[in-house]
């Protein structure tokens, strides 16, 4: 697989796999979260692409004090080949340059599979609670 930062003629695809593999939430316009992302750090959103088709993608954030994991999907055809693991690598190594000391990232409940790999890779609960509050409303949730 070759990693790449995002560019604007992938729009399609990544969504299309964002889809497939179920991460996206009718109250978050995918489009919208691609377009936010370009504006901030874009060279952090990362692609991969393998035997000519986008198979891999994630959003890296570092904000001065944490860094964050977000839309970290790999092909369900291509999950156990170490795709995520890479780009999870290569979003760490560009964290790490930038003088980020941790990384935060969220899963939803229940999703065993998905913290199964985070902890494969090293990462544990924090004991934290999640709270959120919209700002900005995408669309209204169902």
């Amino acid at each position: 697989m070759h990693l790449r930062p995002f560019e604007p003629r992938d729009e399609d695809s990544v969504i299309a796999l964002w889809t497939e593999c179920g991460i996206t939430r009718p109250w978050n316009d995918p489009a919208r979260d691609i377009a936010r992302k370009l504006t901030v750090q874009p060279e952090l959103f990362l692609v991969g692409e393998a035997d000519g088709e986008l198979v891999a993608a994630g959003m890296f954030g570092f904000d001065g004090t944490r860094g964050w994991i977000h839309y970290l999907a790999v092909a369900p055809s291509r999950q156990g080949e170490s795709l995520g693991r890479a780009v999870v690598t290569e979003g760490e190594r560009l964290l790490t340059a930038m003088g980020c000391p941790k990384i935060n990232l969220q899963v939803r409940s229940g999703n065993e599979r998905v913290i199964g790999f985070y902890r494969a890779l090293g990462y544990l609960p924090d004991n934290t609670v999640s709270l959120g509050k919209r700002l900005i409303e995408d669309a209204a949730p169902e």
